[in-house]
């Protein structure tokens, strides 16, 4: 585990200037999670662990105030940043809005990912939105899903494993 993210530098190592930054508060600061809201929480909870690969990391029902949450993620806290799927009852859908942009999740082979949403892409409500293939501009192979409730996923080809360009 870090001891500091890897955002936690000084003026110095950053601009290289000589002159150091006061510590703000964030020097050990990490993400711990985002937080979406979904119509259907076994729908959200099985495409992401069935079809992304996640694991369904802890599940919580608050009666009183009547919402479900369920984190899911690739590793728990402290060493993994989880997504909080916030279900909260009797509502199925919602706005997305313009000002949400994405979720953004490292993998091996950014193809292989999108051919199995494809393949199970009808199951779910999922979609594929990009095809594999360089950034524009650049080198880094990207693609985008749509998860069931219409949020955006970016996959990035991680570094160092197959080609990095097609």
């Amino acid at each position: 585990m870090r001891s500091s993210p890897p955002f936690a530098h000084t003026m110095s190592e950053t601009a290289g200037s000589e002159k150091k930054t006061q510590d703000t508060g964030f020097s050990n600061a990490r993400l711990l999670h985002t937080m979406l809201r979904v119509g259907d929480l076994d729908r959200s909870i099985n495409f992401y662990t069935e079809v992304m690969g996640m694991k369904l990391l802890r599940k919580h029902d608050n009666t009183e105030y009547k919402y479900t949450l369920a984190f899911i993620g690739y590793g728990s806290n402290p060493d993994h940043c989880e997504i909080e799927l916030t279900y909260n009852w009797g509502v199925s859908s919602y706005d997305i809005g313009t000002a949400y942009g994405h979720i953004a999740i490292g993998v091996d082979d950014v193809a292989a990912v999108v051919e199995k949403v494809r393949a199970r892409a009808e199951e779910f409500g999922a979609k594929v939105t990009r095809e594999a293939g360089p950034v524009k501009g650049g080198t880094t192979v990207i693609a985008f899903i749509q998860d069931p409730d219409g949020y955006k996923v970016e996959l990035i080809q991680n570094k160092n494993s197959l080609e990095t360009t097609l």
